[in-house]
């Protein structure tokens, strides 16, 4: 949830700083908030895509850590099927 929250504040931040100019009006012009909505999709976008290369890439951490450290790989060795027996 931390790590969540602080990306969701840091998105903010960048799009904020990027994308509104002017703060002598209450509500954003609409080039403002069509900035905002393609600064936060952009980015939004790009966090998925690191998610995704980051469960990929999970399980292999996994099993070089294990055998770093000697213990049996996290996932089982596959065993003979039932036709195998």
């Amino acid at each position: 949830l931390r790590d969540f929250l602080l990306v969701y504040n840091r998105m903010t931040e960048l799009c904020f700083r990027h994308c509104v100019c002017n703060l002598n009006y209450r509500l954003l012009t609409g080039h403002e908030e069509s900035c905002l909505d393609s600064c936060a999709a952009r980015l939004v976008r790009a966090n998925h895509r690191l998610m995704g290369a980051y469960v990929g890439l999970v399980p292999a951490m996994l099993q070089r850590r294990a055998a770093e450290y000697g213990a049996p790989s996290a996932a089982p060795e596959p065993g003979p099927g039932p036709a195998e027996s």
